[in-house]
């Protein structure tokens, strides 16, 4: 049996460091209803600006594709090379 899941809350999400801590936590889970939880609580927190303009890309954009959840493969990899960068380190 499964436990339910508990999505992030988006408004503790006010940094791209929180963002990075956050979904470097649902990847390191692996499960996709718990990564797809927390793009959900990203595309409502705060940061989104910061990560948007990391990942190269319009707050907006990347709102209604993670509100959508229509991030493809090539987003999903641009939004895990940046938390890596944050995890490893290299924070600006």
């Amino acid at each position: 049996m499964t436990e339910p899941i508990t999505p992030p809350n988006p408004a503790e999400l006010d940094s791209l460091d929180a963002i990075a801590d956050c979904l470097a936590e649902a990847f390191e889970d692996g499960e996709g209803a718990v990564i797809a939880a927390a793009m959900a609580a990203v595309a409502q927190a705060p940061g989104l600006g910061e990560l948007a303009a990391a990942v190269g890309m319009s707050r907006d954009a990347l709102h209604a594709a993670l509100g959508a959840e229509e991030f493809n493969l090539d987003l999903t990899l641009e939004i895990m090379k940046v938390v890596d960068l944050h995890m490893s380190g290299g924070r600006a």
